[in-house]
C-alpha cells in the first residue's frame, strides 16, 4: 500500500468518524429528556421507533470514552456518555440483575432475551468511562458485568439454553468472540489483571471448537467437541462473525508480537473471504452453508452493514501485520464496496441492509441492533492503524 493510499484511506476514516458518523448520532440520537441514545432513526435522522435498545446505551457510551481518552478529551462527549451509563443505571436491571434487551423511552421495560450481550456491551462502556475518568466504581463495574457475562454465556447452566442439550449439546462462536473483544476492552481501558488469563482461555476455545482446518471454515454452532453437526444451524456459517473474530485475534497477535496468532487470524479470514466475498456482485454474504446447502436464513444473501465494516478492518489489520499484497487487494474491493453502496453522502452515516446487487433494502440508519457502534469502531480503529499514533499503540477491541 502506497503511502498516498495510506494517507487517503487514514483522512477518510478520520473525517467519516469525526465529521460525519459520530455527529449524526450527537445530533439526532442522544435523548435530551430522559437520557441514553435513540437508535430507530431514519434516513434523515428522523425517529421512526423510540424505544430503547439496552445494548445500545453501553455500545455508544464505550465509543465516547474512548474516543475521549484517545482522541481528544471533549466535554461533551464525556457527558453525553455519562448520560448512557445513568440511563442504563437507572433502567437497564431486572430485579434479579440481569439487563433487559429492550426499553420505552422513558426506561420502562419491555423483553428480556436468553443473551447476556446487554451486560457485555456494558462491561466495555463502564471500562471505556472508567479509563477516560481515571474512576474506580465503573472499572469496579466493568469487571463485575463481565463476570456476570461469563455466568450466564460461558457457564454451563448460566442460562436457558437455545436447544436441549441433552439431546444435542451445542457450543456457539458468538458468546467466545464478544468475550474474547470484551477482556481485551477491559485489559486496554483499566489494565484488568486477569485479562490475558480469559483471553488465552477464549482464543483456545475457538481454535479448539470452531476453527475447522479440515473444511477450511470457521464454524458458527458446533456440537460437542467441535462436532459438525449436519442440520441447518450446524452447517450455517456466519461470515461476519468469523471476520470480526479473526481481526480480534490478529490483534492480540499484534499486541504481543506473537506469530502464531497472526497466522490463525489470517487463516481464518483467508477462508471466510473465500466464503463469505460474492464474485458476482461484490460485497459479503451474509450466511452461508458449510456444504452449499439451501439455507433456512431467508436474508442469507443479503448485505448488511456490519459484516463490511469488520471486514475492512480485519483486511487492514492481515496487512499491515504481513505485507501481504493480497489483504491490501481485498481491503480495497471490500472498502470501496462499501462505501459505493452503504454510505449516504445526503444525509450521513451508512444505510444497514441492502439486496444482494447492491440496492438498497430500508433506508434505516438506525434500528435495536443497528446503531453508533460497528461503523464508527470501524473508522477508529482503520484511523489510528493507519497513523503514526495507531502503529505505535495497540487498537482496542
Amino acid at each position: 500500500m502506497t503511502p498516498e493510499r495510506r494517507g487517503e484511506l487514514a483522512e477518510t476514516y478520520r473525517r467519516g468518524l469525526l465529521e460525519d458518523t459520530l455527529p449524526f448520532w450527537l445530533r439526532h440520537g442522544l435523548d435530551a429528556e430522559h437520557g441514553g441514545v435513540l437508535t430507530g432513526l431514519d434516513r434523515d435522522g428522523s425517529i421512526v421507533d423510540d424505544d430503547k435498545a439496552i445494548w445500545a446505551q453501553g455500545r455508544f457510551a464505550w465509543l465516547l470514552g474512548t474516543l475521549y481518552r484517545t482522541v481528544d478529551p471533549r466535554p461533551e462527549w464525556l457527558e453525553a456518555a455519562l448520560s448512557c451509563l445513568e440511563f442504563l443505571g437507572r433502567h437497564g436491571f431486572d430485579d434479579d440483575g440481569r439487563m433487559f434487551f429492550l426499553v420505552t423511552r422513558d426506561g420502562r421495560p419491555l423483553r428480556r432475551r436468553r443473551y447476556a450481550y446487554s451486560e457485555a456491551f456494558a462491561a466495555m462502556a463502564f471500562a471505556a468511562v472508567a479509563g477516560a475518568s481515571q474512576q474506580d466504581a465503573p472499572a469496579a463495574s466493568a469487571i463485575g458485568l463481565f463476570g456476570r457475562f461469563v455466568d450466564l454465556m460461558l457457564t454451563p447452566g448460566g442460562s436457558a439454553p437455545k436447544v436441549d442439550p441433552n439431546t444435542r449439546p451445542m457450543h456457539a462462536l458468538g458468546p467466545w468472540m464478544i468475550g474474547l473483544g470484551v477482556a481485551q476492552t477491559l485489559r486496554e481501558t483499566i489494565g484488568w489483571d486477569e485479562a490475558d488469563a480469559w483471553i488465552d482461555r477464549a482464543i483456545e476455545t475457538i481454535e479448539r471448537l470452531f476453527v475447522r482446518e479440515d473444511r477450511q471454515a470457521v464454524l458458527e454452532v458446533v456440537g460437542a467437541e467441535g462436532k459438525i453437526l449436519d442440520h441447518f444451524d450446524g452447517r450455517t456459517l456466519n461470515p461476519g462473525h468469523a471476520i470480526e473474530t479473526a481481526w480480534f485475534i490478529l490483534h492480540e497477535g499484534r499486541h504481543r508480537g506473537d506469530p502464531q496468532l497472526i497466522g490463525l487470524g489470517c487463516r481464518m479470514l483467508d477462508w471466510m473471504w473465500r466464503i463469505g466475498w460474492d464474485t458476482e456482485h461484490g460485497g459479503l454474504f451474509s450466511f452461508r452453508d458449510l456444504d452449499d446447502k439451501p439455507l433456512q436464513e431467508t436474508a442469507h444473501d443479503m448485505k448488511f452493514w456490519w459484516p463490511h465494516c469488520e471486514a475492512i478492518i480485519a483486511t487492514l489489520l492481515a496487512h499491515e501485520l504481513t505485507g501481504d499484497r493480497r489483504y491490501a487487494d481485498w481491503h480495497r474491493q471490500v472498502h470501496d464496496w462499501s462505501f459505493e453502496h452503504f454510505a449516504d453522502p445526503e444525509h450521513g452515516e451508512w444505510f444497514g441492509y441492502l439486496h444482494r446487487d447492491g440496492r438498497l433494502s430500508v433506508p434505516l440508519k438506525g434500528n435495536h441492533w443497528k446503531g453508533p457502534f460497528h461503523l464508527p469502531r470501524m473508522q477508529w480503529n482503520c484511523w489510528r492503524l493507519l497513523s503514526e499514533e495507531g502503529r505505535a499503540t495497540p487498537i482496542g477491541s
